[in-house]
């Protein structure tokens, strides 16, 4: 047997084992397709006759279940990770077996499993050696597992706990603020907590996550400015931080995560909706690495934001949906500025028009994608052939108003519009009435 036919039995995708000899050899196991067939049924066996595993993905397997992952638990002592995304069926029952049987894993995403605090404590403190761990949609877990995964797990380098809406800023690290002293005189009583879990006292801790640079917190809705600083005293080299969802936060918030300064290339900060443009301006001050800014559903915001967005050279995605207050200024500041941009989100900007949506598609050269649902100028004779096909799953309204170029379809579109342009140029020349047009024709009638 050659080489590289070893190598391809090492790694098995979207498929099981079919050889005796592939049972013995295959290390890595990635089922992500949902639709290639593969059943709990199916893979259960296969955990106890693989037992050189150290990687398996179960994602496409959503009916996995507590039985599959207790025989892999016993079986295999060399599983380093392990991906369970989605798989509604698997339970605290096998993930209390994976904390006893397995070897210290490495990386572990249990995203959409229904856990409890007890099974996510386990794995803070059995799994010392986690670089990766993703506890997304977690509607059980509460700050007193959380507090054990900062604790304990002082190697992560990705961390995400989005959607869990039972975390609150005891959860996270405290800013270690020196306690004010008390004025002398009466003290007032202090305020009544409404749960236990507002009793815990602030989590300090001695060391830093020096190694965290992924974290992701989205839509965690009791999520305040203090512990935004907490995370950002306690991690201060976060290279992508996504905070979408978190609507008490405030310009107070902005200014912690301005901290990170040359750190910082990806933030997530939409539906935030008590931003304004003085956060934003002290962020772009001091993050000039960012790449990619997410400021959807921020309403405040105003044309200073891209004023000063279109500073950072080498900004590369910008989402400004649903920012009702831009105006065509900053669409054609960030065009004479921001040579490096790639990916633009206007949608439902309504004060946006085709005019300086042409300036742009003209003059950032590296534009690939643009999308301008919703803006009134998109909705142009003959603009929309160019855009992207709808998704399915919209109404017929919102397909009627869907606008996204992407690809050779946005220089596509600027060759229509310089047509256009021209078009209307010649027809002020000759003193003819102006009339859009659908095609690629210079007619003038």
């Amino acid at each position: 047997m050659n080489r590289p036919d070893v190598e391809d039995m090492k790694r098995i995708v979207d498929r099981l084992p079919q050889t005796e000899s592939e049972r013995r050899i295959v290390r890595h196991l990635v089922i992500r397709d949902p639709n290639c067939g593969v059943t709990d049924e199916w893979v259960a066996p296969e955990m106890i006759f693989c037992r050189q595993l150290e990687s398996v993905v179960l994602s496409g397997v959503t009916d996995t279940s507590d039985k599959t992952i207790v025989h892999l638990a016993r079986e295999n002592s060399n599983i380093q990770g392990l991906d369970l995304t989605g798989c509604k069926y698997v339970t605290d029952v096998s993930i209390m077996e994976l904390v006893a049987k397995t070897p210290p894993l490495q990386w572990l995403q249990l995203s959409g499993i229904v856990l409890t605090d007890a099974s996510v404590s386990a794995i803070a403190k059995t799994f010392p050696r986690l670089v990766e761990l993703e506890l997304n949609d977690q509607p059980l877990m509460t700050a007193v597992s959380v507090r054990d995964i900062w604790s304990y797990s002082r190697k992560l380098r990705t961390l995400t706990l989005a959607r869990s809406p039972q975390l609150t800023d005891s959860a996270l690290p405290s800013p270690m603020k020196t306690l004010t002293p008390q004025p002398s005189g009466e003290k007032p009583l202090p305020a009544r907590p409404h749960t236990w879990l507002d009793q815990l006292p602030p989590l300090i801790l001695r060391h830093t996550a020096i190694d965290l640079r992924v974290l992701d917190l989205s839509h965690c809705p009791k999520l305040t400015d203090a512990g935004v600083e907490g995370i950002l005293t306690h991690a201060p080299l976060i290279r992508s931080l996504a905070l979408a969802g978190c609507p008490n936060l405030t310009d107070k918030a902005v200014e912690s995560i301005s901290k990170l300064g040359l750190h910082l290339g990806n933030l997530t900060l939409a539906h935030c909706p008590r931003i304004t443009d003085n956060g934003i301006v002290s962020l772009a001050r001091s993050c000039t690495e960012l790449r990619s800014v997410d400021l959807a559903f921020c309403r405040q915001l105003t044309d200073m934001t891209v004023f000063e967005l279109a500073s950072l050279e080498h900004i590369h995605r910008l989402v400004l949906v649903r920012v009702p207050k831009l105006t065509d200024n900053a669409i054609y500041f960030l065009a004479d500025h921001t040579p490096s941009l790639e990916r633009l989100h206007l949608s439902y900007c309504d004060r946006i028009t085709l005019k300086s949506l042409h300036h742009l598609v003209r003059t950032c050269k590296r534009l690939v994608h643009l999308t301008a649902t919703g803006v009134p100028g998109a909705r142009r004779t003959g603009v929309g052939r160019f855009s992207d096909p709808p998704p399915a799953d919209l109404d017929p309204d919102q397909k009627s108003v869907f606008r996204a170029f992407s690809g050779p379809n946005v220089a596509a579109l600027c060759k229509f519009l310089d047509k256009e342009k021209l078009r209307r140029e010649q027809a002020e020349a000759q003193n003819i009435p102006f009339v859009a047009r659908s095609d690629d024709s210079m007619d003038l009638y």
